[in-house]
């Protein structure tokens, strides 16, 4: 929808990954230092580890395309939690393998004379493994033992992990992977973007799709952008989506501030990017709160034939209700004062005053309705009627 209106030859945003999105950040750069330096080795393990849409898998299709695919075969595993068995069975169907059964000496012996076919053919092999945070240590010690293959002096696998950063951990902690570790030759950990990637970032994937400009973004977009996704690009990619949409259905030209609050009140409250919503706003004094103030009513002593009466459950609601349509006005309020070069608008000075007089009469509702129910369950008479 919205690619159309603003005249987009595909999505620029979307959440699977895509090498001809690859954009290059800082973190990014250093990852592909690693790999390279890890690549020219030809043996051991390379390790990538970063957030859940750090760009792992963005990284590796990038890097499969350059990659000279002559010189090198490679196998690509996406796992679940898989058992040592299972994994090596993986391992031969990623590189073409078939067998029979569910053999895993069979796997073995036909992985092991795959790499030899392939070492006399002047190629070497890359098994790459994603998700790695997955996989059990009886697993990972299989794919340890598959680096063992070797023609002469020369290795014949080397294995590429990616995984969460609780993969990160367990390799480095855990007792019995200390082989495995030393054959670690290269890793790297992919960190978000920094403040002043979301930029450009955001502008390359447009430019990818023959953006010419339109939407244009406040600047204050990209600050407040970074401060809501942390700098994980697929966080990203989910808000600016939505904001494109919202503008298409809106006819906007141009994304602003608003229309990001927006957009970020909506993930959080259908729950599809809760960690999406904004950071609070500093603290001013209260504004006054859309709609009239709700008094609370005081329970009714229970009679046949009289009508239920709302309860004090009921008046608590109403205020909490009133509280956060308080704390929605203080972020607009606040937009307003940060708009207006930090200086208070005389207008809303009115409306605070408005706003203190109105909270006072609302303590003081409050407070009397607590007071007579401590009378009535004192007594056991019917409470005044409330002020």
């Amino acid at each position: 929808m919205f690619d159309d209106f603003y005249g987009l030859t595909a999505r620029p945003f979307q959440l699977t990954p895509d090498p001809n999105f690859y954009f290059e950040s800082g973190t990014h750069r250093k990852a592909l230092s690693y790999l390279g330096y890890g690549l020219a080795q030809s043996e051991g393990f390379i390790v990538i580890t970063g957030e859940v849409g750090a760009g792992k898998s963005t990284l590796v299709a990038h890097l499969m395309r350059k990659i000279d695919r002559e010189a090198i075969t490679v196998g690509q595993i996406v796992t679940s939690n898989l058992d040592g068995d299972e994994l090596i069975h993986l391992a031969a169907q990623s590189f073409g393998l078939e067998i029979e059964g569910h053999d895993k000496a069979s796997a073995l012996g036909e992985i092991e004379n795959f790499l030899h076919e392939e070492a006399r053919e002047g190629r070497r092999c890359l098994l790459v493994v994603d998700e790695s945070q997955n996989l059990s240590v009886e697993a990972l010690e299989e794919l340890r033992m598959l680096s063992n293959f070797q023609l002469g002096s020369h290795p014949l696998l080397q294995l590429l992990l990616l995984g969460q950063p609780e993969f990160k951990k367990v390799l480095a902690e855990h007792e019995a992977l200390e082989q495995l570790r030393q054959r670690v030759i290269a890793a790297h950990h992919l960190d978000p973007m920094e403040p002043g990637e979301i930029e450009p970032y955001i502008k390359h994937r447009l430019s990818c799709v023959g953006w010419d400009g339109n939407p244009e973004f406040d600047q204050r977009v990209f600050a407040e952008m970074y401060q809501a996704t942390g700098g994980i690009p697929r966080r990203i990619n989910q808000v600016a989506t939505r904001l494109l949409l919202l503008g298409a259905v809106e006819q906007r030209t141009r994304i602003d501030h608003a229309m990001l609050s927006a957009v970020l009140n909506e993930m959080r409250g259908d729950n599809t990017f809760p960690s999406a919503a904004p950071k609070p706003m500093p603290k001013i004094e209260p504004a006054p709160a859309p709609g009239p103030v709700k008094h609370a009513v005081p329970p009714q002593p229970a009679s046949p034939d009289a009508a239920p009466q709302p309860s004090m459950e009921l008046s608590t609601a109403d205020r909490d209700i009133q509280l956060e349509e308080l704390q929605q006005a203080v972020l607009e309020l606040s937009d307003r004062i940060l708009a207006n070069g930090g200086e208070l608008p005389e207008d809303l000075a009115e409306r605070i005053a408005a706003l203190e007089h109105r909270l006072e009469e609302q303590e003081r509702t409050v407070r009397h309705v607590l007071t007579m129910l401590i009378e009535w369950f004192e007594s056991g008479q019917a409470p005044r009627a409330a002020a």
